[in-house]
Order: structure tokens, then C-alpha cells, then sequence
């Protein structure tokens, strides 16, 4: 394809402009629209119009302009770089942008993608003579005091090394090794990969999700678990705490890669975001948590053409990093803004419009997005998983509309946020009544083997007491708690140690911020012992408010502050503390 085709403008409606005639652009290729060189894409095609979606703001664009193509689809440059940088919804760096524009982004900036001047310290790990394929990893270069990246060989391309330059400094562009293909031609390989956003990079094979992504939030490990690989929804109003889950996840769990995608939120929002993250420190290392976290910002005032790319841009960058064996996971803040510029971009184009105006191809989109998570075998023969975790923000908090309903068809995780816990200020507010994990059967394994053979049933029987709470909370309302018998009334207290104890969480204390495994298990396993323990007390004609005299109630739910994490032999104690308290109610009572 020829990469000097062009066009002349006919129409403009927003950030949809077309031409006459078909000028010979392919589907998906960027083009250079008008004086300026704004960055579009082709994404119709017919006999008599072009059409296309400019990336960024179209004002003072006139028909007659011309547009010139590419000849190459919407692309990403890979390479050592994308760590501890932020970009915008098509993978400009705002750090460069701002030298030459300032606070703003100017239409039509030309800035690299990534440094080309930088040298970074390089070693090979291939020899002369070797065969390479596609996902061959031929260097190592330390891109941050937390990863090693691995520079690999393009998908598609083999043959055998002719050439292998020495360990040393050398910038992305600088050639590493000379190959020999199977039809007797050379090429030079670099550090740079390019990659066409909207296409899935290649792997050898999808594998089973086995393992928790565990996040060290009790509510999320315990009850609702994700695994490596998979996908969960985050949907909740304003002000229920999504995005201040999406930190605690992105800071405590035990992904190697976070990719944060802003897309579309609140520009003063996504400013804090970035200050936030700027100062995080990873607790794995010691080092900024930016060492391993890529940010793409695309704010609500930016072009949604570009909203609607930033979504792909930032999951093949996520894909680039699985390719090497690492574990990534993706934050998208918030797919209803992504859903958002379909819909709007779907009315410029004027199609037809489905349920509250959605064009009708947003659950294939949806779709298409979420698939592409998993646990793979890359083609080098290493292991890595892309972790998809989205927010969702329906309008007034009602999880009918379009979006949250879409997206559950296509996750398996869904981690409900509830507005009333919010306001009572019970975080995260994640209703255990409404939210769910389908990958609890796949993980029961892992749990066995690395936590206690007991930790899913015991999780059951926690699941269980709420959903008994919630049934008795209906009666509750109607007629109070006096009429109800003891046994029902020892159901309440103990749902509210689960509650307060152990679902509520808080984040700013240095002990409860972040919960390891064990620990979770253990106080699951104290409050079950004092519900058995009270249990057989009623059934011995106890009465609940003899029980509620002695405070082992309130200690056991002070257990998140009171026992250090890396102090759990003193859980051992809260069995004798409740095996006191039963003697003594019955020597009393007896």
C-alpha cells in the first residue's frame, strides 16, 4: 500500500470527518487530517465516502483540506520506556507535550512515543548463529529498579542470527542483532516493536485460571476472589469508592505491571490520580509504585475519538508485558465513559441506536475489550496473564442500565458497590449481597495448598451467616429485634463482627490497609469458633444479652488492629480468650 494516498475533505461533523469517493485508505489505517496533521483513523468504507475519526479536536478543520494516509493501522510503539511515564489516549507522553504546549495539549503535537535519545544498559542473551522465532528473547535491559525488560523478536519474523552486538548502552533505535529470514534476506532488529492497538497480540496457548490475584482486601481475597488472568467489573455511583479500590488493588496486589487507564473521568479527578500515584510507595520493594505502573490519562474535556482508542492503547501495552512473563493488571477507570464515546460517535455516524442510545455493537465491543485478558503461554514459553479490572459508572447508581449489564455477560467477577455502605462510611462498600466470583471453584486448589484445606468452607459459612442477617432484617423492620429468639439474635451479632470485623477495611491504618492470607483465614476462623462457641450457649438456655455482658465481641472485631500482620501466633490466643468466656458464662449461669 502506498503511504502517500490522499483525500480531500467533504464533510465534518464533530470529530467524524468524510471524503468523497473511496481514495484507496484501508480499514483502520491512520491518516494526517488537515494543515495541522491531526491523527485519525479510516473506520468506514464505501464507494462513495471515506470516513473517519479524528483523534483529536476538529474546530477551524474546513472541507477541502486534505488528508494524507499512512499506509500502517493505529499503532503503539514497544520498547523500554513505558514504565514510570504517562501518556495520553494514543500514547503521546504528557511529559513531552507539556515542553512544548504547557498545561495544554496543542492539536497536530508530533512528539515520540518513547525516548530515542536515551541509552539504556543492554544485555544479550542470544549468540551468533542461534534460531530465533517470534517472542525470542535476544536482550535484557533494567528499564526500572522493579522490572526487567525483555526486548523480543516481532511475532511473525524468524531465522538465524548473523550478528549479535556486544552488552552495552544503546538507544531503542540502535540495531541489536542482524537476522538471516528463511528466503535469504537480512534485517536488523532493535529494541522497538510496533503493534496495531485494536489487534490481540499472538500467544501460544490460553491455560487455565488457577491462581488468585490476591489483593490483600479481605472482602475481595475471601469472598469474591479474582484470579490471574481474569476479569472483574467495578460498577458503583458517585462518591461509592471505585476508584479508591482501584488504588488499593493496584498498590497491594501481587500483579508485576499496573497499566492505570483514566478514560474519560474528571479532569481535577484525574489529577489527583496522578499525584497520587506519583507518591505511592511500592510496599514490595520500597521503590515508587511508578516503577511499575503506566498511566494513560484521557480526561473528560479530551477528544472522546481519542477515549474511545485509549481502552486498546493501553491493553496491547499490557499485552507487550505478558508477552515477557509477567503478570499485569489493568485498571480501565471507567468503561461508561468508553461506552459513552461509542455512543456518541455511533450518533454522528448516524446509526442506528439501541437501548438508551448505545449503538447496537456495544456488547461485541465490550466483548472484544475483555477477552482479550487470560493467563497465557507466550510464545517464548513463559507464563503471563493480563488481569482486567473495569469500572463502571451507571448513571444514579442503577446497575440496569445498558453497560453494567453488558459487562456482566463477559466477566466473571462483579464487585457491586453499594451507595448506603458508602454513606455509612463502611469501605470499600462492596455489597456482599449483590456481588459475586465464579472463579472461587477454579482457585479452591490454590487455597488448599497454599492457605488451609478449610479456607472455602469456611468462607461458606460467612457467606452464609450475612445472607441469614438479610433475611432477618426484613422481619427486623417490620415487628424490631425483641420478638426474635436467641439463636436468631446471636445470627445479627455475629453478622455484625463479620461486618465491622472483618468486610470493613481501612485503608489508611498500616496493619488493616493490606491483609495477608493467613491472617484472613485465622480471623474467618475466630469468628466462626465464638458463633459455635455461643451457639451451643443458647441451645443450653443462655440468653443473647448475658452473651453480649462479656467483650469478647468487641475484641474479637478490634482483632484487624490489635494483631501486627507479621505477629499471627497471637491469634492463637483469641480461641482461649473465647473458650474462657464460654466457661465463665456457664459457671455463672449454671
Amino acid at each position: 500500500m502506498a503511504a502517500n494516498k490522499t483525500g480531500t475533505i467533504y464533510k465534518i461533523n464533530g470529530p467524524i470527518i468524510q471524503l468523497k469517493q473511496d481514495v484507496g485508505f484501508a480499514m483502520n489505517e491512520m491518516v494526517y487530517v488537515g494543515k495541522e496533521r491531526l491523527v485519525g483513523e479510516v473506520i468506514g468504507l464505501s464507494v462513495e465516502t471515506t470516513t473517519i475519526q479524528v483523534y483529536e479536536e476538529t474546530t477551524g478543520i474546513r472541507p477541502g483540506e486534505t488528508v494524507i494516509g499512512t499506509g500502517a493501522p493505529v499503532t503503539v510503539t514497544l520498547a523500554p520506556g513505558i514504565l514510570k511515564n504517562i501518556f495520553d489516549g494514543i500514547e503521546r507522553p504528557l511529559s513531552e507535550i507539556a515542553k512544548t504546549g504547557g498545561a495544554y495539549i496543542n492539536r497536530g503535537v508530533n512528539v515520540d512515543s518513547l525516548d530515542t535519545g536515551k541509552k539504556w544498559r543492554t544485555h544479550m542473551t542470544v549468540e551468533k548463529g542461534s534460531l530465533v522465532t517470534g517472542g525470542t528473547i535476544i536482550a535484557e535491559v533494567i528499564e526500572t529498579p522493579a522490572i526487567v525488560h525483555k526486548v523480543m523478536v516481532p511475532p511473525g519474523k524468524e531465522g538465524r542470527v548473523l550478528e549479535v552486538a556486544v552488552d552495552g548502552d544503546y538507544t531503542i533505535e540502535e540495531p541489536l542483532l542482524t537476522l538471516e529470514l528463511s528466503d535469504g534476506t537480512k534485517e536488523t532488529l532493535n529494541m522497538i516493536q510496533k503493534w496495531p492497538i485494536r489487534q490481540a497480540r499472538p500467544v501460544a496457548r490460553r491455560c487455565p485460571t488457577e491462581q488468585p490475584l490476591v489483593t490483600g482486601q479481605r472482602i475481595l481475597d475471601t469472598l469474591f476472589p479474582l484470579a490471574k488472568g481474569g476479569t472483574a467489573a467495578i460498577p458503583g455511583g458517585f462518591g461509592t469508592g471505585k476508584t479508591m479500590t482501584q488504588h488499593q488493588v493496584a498498590k497491594w496486589s501481587d500483579a508485576n505491571i499496573i497499566i492505570y487507564i483514566g478514560c474519560g473521568e474528571r479532569g481535577n479527578e484525574m489529577t489527583q490520580v496522578l499525584e497520587e500515584f506519583g507518591e505511592l510507595i511500592d510496599p514490595k520493594t520500597g521503590n515508587p509504585l511508578m516503577d511499575r505502573t503506566t498511566l494513560i490519562a484521557n480526561t473528560s474535556n479530551m477528544p472522546v475519538a481519542a477515549r474511545e482508542a485509549s481502552l486498546y492503547s493501553g491493553l496491547t501495552l499490557a499485552e507487550y508485558y505478558r508477552d515477557m512473563g509477567y503478570h499485569v493488571a489493568i485498571m480501565a477507570d471507567s468503561t461508561s465513559r468508553w461506552a459513552e464515546a461509542l455512543r456518541e460517535l455511533s450518533g454522528r455516524l448516524e446509526e442506528m441506536p439501541a437501548e438508551e442510545g448505545f449503538p447496537a455493537y456495544l456488547a461485541s465491543r465490550l466483548s472484544a475489550f475483555y477477552e482479550r485478558a487470560g493467563m497465557m503461554e507466550n510464545l517464548n514459553g513463559t507464563m503471563g496473564s493480563v488481569t482486567i479490572i473495569g469500572a463502571v459508572s451507571p448513571q444514579g447508581g442503577d446497575f440496569s442500565e445498558p453497560v453494567t449489564q453488558n459487562t456482566k455477560r463477559f466477566v466473571r467477577c462483579f464487585w457491586g458497590l453499594d451507595k448506603s455502605l458508602a454513606y455509612a462510611r463502611h469501605f470499600p462498600a462492596i455489597s456482599w449481597l449483590t456481588s459475586y466470583s465464579e472463579y472461587l471453584g477454579d482457585l479452591k486448589s490454590w487455597y488448599s495448598e497454599h492457605v488451609d484445606r478449610k479456607f472455602v468452607e469456611s468462607r461458606n459459612q460467612i457467606v452464609y451467616l450475612l445472607s441469614q442477617e438479610s433475611s432477618l432484617m426484613e422481619i427486623v423492620k417490620l415487628i424490631g429485634s425483641d420478638v426474635l429468639p436467641d439463636d436468631q439474635k446471636l445470627i445479627l451479632e455475629i453478622a455484625k463482627v463479620i461486618r465491622t470485623g472483618f468486610l470493613q477495611q481501612n485503608a489508611f491504618h498500616k496493619d488493616d490497609t493490606c491483609v495477608p492470607m493467613k491472617k484472613q483465614f485465622k480471623m474467618m476462623e475466630i469468628i466462626l469458633y465464638l458463633y459455635q462457641k455461643s451457639k451451643a450457649l443458647i441451645s443450653m438456655g443462655m440468653p443473647m444479652s448475658v452473651l453480649k455482658e462479656d467483650p469478647i465481641f468487641d475484641k474479637v472485631i478490634a482483632i484487624k488492629y490489635d494483631v501486627p500482620n507479621d505477629q499471627l501466633h497471637l491469634l492463637d490466643d483469641y480461641k482461649i480468650q473465647i473458650d474462657r468466656f464460654y466457661d465463665d458464662v456457664v459457671e455463672r449461669n449454671g
